[in-house]
This record gives structure tokens, sequence and C-alpha cells, in this order.
């Protein structure tokens, strides 16, 4: 294995404060003896001390604690319900080994398990399992080392680092150096990256999976593995076909690239009423992949108002990569229908950004991106993707915007390819949605605890999506695995019929690249350790 630099192990900050829910957690029983034998197993197999009381989690032993790990970065409520199995008890290792040790048990015992980095799997699958059970969790929360190296613009990121961590700590480093992932701030990087990772800088650099040179992972054998001993095919699997399917993703080497001193930013929000005819929104749709590749405008619909004032919003919200002048006169040049004005611009640094595409207000302190919280607070939630490769008529619109004003709390977002996108070849990384995309649909449907039918929010945003198959693309039907949605099928624990039902799903998330991924699956992992309801099976 080619060395590199060690990760410190480092003393975990504080656990999140337990998030206070309608519904209390029963604690599950589970075996002393076996969970004893797990946890001797685990000191036997491990060369690094770790204290019990801080790594290891038992419902039958301290429900309260249990309880506040397991919910501290879940961040779909739907999957915390009292009626979802919990795991048996969590693990939260602070050094590589204690995961390797962790894989080696488990695999002996023949206990199946969940690995969770920031819990943002839209179908709660890093923390919830239904087809196996019962289960233990692998909360990498307390592995969250950053080691960002100027000299050769590359960094090492640990999986339960948040990618707003991520981006503070390269600003430490340098004001013009940055990383292309997510927009939002809270996301872990360990299975962000493993979906694709794409961002506010996606037009000019790809995606955090196409700007990754190294990784460790630990494989179903408990080997700790960088990119020459997993070997290409592995590597190329990892970036990009989802997490949960070829190992445990520990850290990523990744590069840095260039960002300006100063970038601009702007939220230009336009009512139904307002764009008379549909021309920005439809202007935008022919030109949002064709703008330059340091102009970003993705566009989210809500709903405001109520009864007859109730009404569709547009917001254009954007990251242009330097000084407002310049933007301004992009924008006059080839998007003039949105009618931008100096004063709706903010030149900031290019962290600022981050915190203010994360949805954080102008002005906050860019130290918020260390909390690992979102501005935003945790729901239920139901989510689906499309992509588009031609202009939505204005009849396609005009339901669409019907559809909106059905639901109590929809979203819906736009957001532009082009640029660099449409360069980088389909099967470069698994993630295959290149040239001919024109923009992504990410439709969001969400609900308070105290929603006595959430099931209708469900059936709307279903609705929405079957509504939308003329206008986006088909055979296959692409969707974006990091909105990961249950709907397209899962797996069983019958190899041969998840197999058969996985060639479905799999053409969604990654067209053909889902071929090269079942044949390395069946090379690496043919005993299937590493499962989940939609992880790569291998061949039957």
């Amino acid at each position: 294995m080619k060395s590199s630099r060690p990760f410190t192990v480092f003393s975990f900050l504080s656990i999140l404060a337990l998030y206070f829910s309608l519904y209390t957690i029963t604690p599950t029983s589970s075996s002393p003896s076996l969970q004893d034998q797990f946890i001797k197993c685990v000191q036997r197999n491990t060369h690094v001390y770790f204290p019990l009381e801080k790594t290891f989690f038992d419902p039958a032993k301290n429900v309260s604690m249990f309880s506040q790990v397991l919910e501290s970065t879940a961040q779909n409520l739907r999957f915390l319900k009292k009626s979802l199995p919990k795991p048996w008890f969590i693990i939260n290792p602070i050094h590589e080994s204690h995961v390797q040790a962790s894989i080696i048990c488990a695999k002996k015992l023949g206990m199946h398990h969940r690995v969770r980095s920031g819990g943002h799997d839209y179908e709660g699958l890093s923390y919830v399992s239904q087809i196996v059970k019962p289960f233990i969790l692998l909360d990498l929360s307390k592995m969250r080392q950053v080691d960002v190296n100027i000299k050769d613009n590359t960094a090492w990121v640990q999986s339960g680092a948040t990618v707003g961590e991520l981006y503070y700590r390269i600003a430490e480093k340098s004001k013009v150096h940055g990383f292309p992932a997510g927009l939002c701030s809270s996301l872990g990087v360990g299975g962000h990256i493993t979906g694709g990772a794409y961002g506010s800088m996606m037009r000019k650099y790809g995606l955090g999976a196409d700007n990754v040179l190294d990784a460790k992972i630990v494989d179903a054998n408990g080997r700790l593995l960088d990119r020459a001993a997993m070997g290409e095919d592995t590597f190329w699997a990892i970036r990009g076909g989802a997490g949960g399917s070829f190992g445990i993703i520990l850290a990523w080497k990744i590069k840095l690239v260039p960002v300006p001193k100063t970038v601009t930013v702007f939220t230009v929000t336009k009512t139904l009423q307002q764009d008379v005819g549909n021309k920005i929104i439809s202007k935008w749709q022919r030109v949002a992949d064709k703008l330059v590749e340091e102009l970003f405008i993705r566009v989210l619909f809500n709903v405001a108002g109520t009864g007859k004032n109730k009404t569709v919003t547009m917001s254009y919200n954007t990251l242009f990569l330097g000084g407002k002048g310049t933007l301004m006169n992009v924008m006059k040049k080839s998007f003039p229908e949105l009618g931008l004005t100096l004063k709706d611009c903010i030149e900031m640094s290019w962290l600022e950004s981050i915190s203010y595409i994360s949805g954080f207000p102008v002005h906050t302190p860019t130290n918020v991106l260390l909390k690992g919280k979102s501005p935003y607070p945790k729901i239920s939630f139901k989510s689906k993707s499309d992509f588009v490769k031609t202009p939505i008529p204005e009849s396609g619109l005009q339901g669409i915007f019907k559809k909106l004003l059905k639901e109590d709390i929809p979203l819906m977002i736009w957001t532009p390819y082009g640029g660099m996108m449409a360069k980088i070849p389909e099967s470069q990384i698994p993630f295959p949605h290149r040239k001919g995309v024109l923009f992504k649909i990410q439709y969001v449907t969400s609900w308070l605890d105290n929603d006595k039918m959430p099931s209708r929010h469900i059936n709307w945003v279903r609705d929405l999506h079957n509504y939308m198959t003329p206008y986006v693309s088909s055979n296959p039907r692409q969707a974006y695995v990091n909105y990961r949605d249950l709907d397209l099928g899962k797996n069983t624990k019958d190899t041969k019929t998840c197999f058969k039902q996985a060639q479905g799903w799999g053409a969604n998330y990654f067209k053909n690249n889902f071929n090269r991924l079942v044949r390395i699956k069946t090379k690496v992992d043919p005993k299937n350790f590493f499962r989940h309801e939609q992880s790569i099976p291998p061949m039957p």
C-alpha cells in the first residue's frame, strides 16, 4: 500500500444535542453474549485503544444516549419513526483500525451493518435496514480529520467530516483554493462523493468525484486499501457508484481547484404574475447550460401566499466566479430577461458564498460551517429526480405550476448543466449524466410531524413525477443516485431476484455503467457482504 500522511486521532468535540421529536425509541433486545463477543473481537483486532462508553451505544443499556447518537445526523425524520427498525447497537469508531476490526467481527459473527457519514441518504439507508434485521450501525462522525496541502493542491478528508468543514479548512490555508462539491454544507463527505457530488462550481470543474485522486477504503475482508492496493476498477466504482456496495470509505484525497478572491452571488425571485408568459423561465431553459462556465444559476420553485393569493415563486440562486461588473456584462448579453441590477449582486469570498448558497443569511460568520448543521430544521420528506434534455414547453410549465399550487410545502430545484459537465465522458466515472443534459430536476415534498396523512404528500410527488414523463429523459429515465428513490425498485434477500430487479433502477442511476459496476462487485465482493436496498448486486 502506498504511504500517505497518516491522520491523527482526535477527540470528539461534542455529540449533537438530542432532537426533540414526538416519539420515543423502544430499546431493542440485543443478546448480551453476542455483543460481548463482538466487543472482545474488535479489541483483539485493533491496536488502538477505544473507550467503550464513547464508542458503543446500546439501547438496552442507555436508551437516551443511543437515541441521541442515532438522531444526531439522521436528516430525514421519516425514517426515525418508532415503527421502523433501529440498529442493534451503534459503533462510533475513532480510528481506521476500529472500522477494520468492526468489519472483520461483523463478518465473523454474521452481523449485518449500515454505515453513516452525514446521514443524508434520502431513503435513510445509512441508518435503517428493512431487508436484513437485526443490524448494527457504524457511525463515522468522529472520523472527520481534514489535512490540506496547498503546496501540491490536494487535501485528505475523512468521511465523517461535512463539506462545510472541508471548505472551511481549505479557506483557512488559502483564499484562492476551493473544491467543487455539495451545496448543502452539512453533507457528510464520505457518502456524498460516492454518488458524484455536484455543487455550484460543477459547470467549471465537474463533480467532486471527478476531482478525487486517491481514497482509503476497508474491504469485505477488513483490509485497508488505497488506490494502488484496491486497483483501478474499484477506484472507478467508488467515485459515483454510490455508497455501501464496494467497501467503507474512510477518506478521500481530493484535488483542489482555483477560485478567485472575489465571487458574486445573487438571488432574484419572480412570481408567476411577474414572469408574464413565462418568458424568464423559458429563456433560462434555453441559456442556462450555455452560459460562461463561471456562472451557475439554479432555480428554486416554491409557493407563497394562501387562498386566492397563493402563487408559485421562482428564485434564481446564483454563484459567479468573478466580480459583479463582469457578471452584469454577461447577464446583459445572455440573460437580460431576468432584469438583474447591481443592487442585486453581492461580492464576497468563495467561503462566504458557501454559507450563502447553503441558505444561511448574508453576513453569517463562516465558522457556522464547522457546526455541521443545516440552516433549516429537520423534517420528513420524499424526493425524486429527473434530467431534462429539451426545454419544457409552455403547456408543460402550466401543468407544473398547477400541481405545485396543490401541495402544502413543495420544492422543485432546476440545476443547470453544460460547461465541464458536457465535456467529461459518460464512462469516466459511474455517474453518467453528462453531454446533452440541459438541467437536472429535484422534486421534494415535506411535512410536519403532526401531519396525520403523510401518504398524501408522497402521492403528490409521485404524481408530479409521473406528469413530467413526456418532458424528461427516457430509455432509461435518468435519476441521480444521491437523490435516492426506492420507488425505482429495491433489492431483496434473494441474490437472483435482486440482480434482476436491480437492472431497472441500475440503468436509471448509471445507464450503461451499471454493467461494469456489477462486474466489479462480483469480483471484489461476490458474497454480497456490503449490501442494502439499492446496493450494486453481484452476478447470481
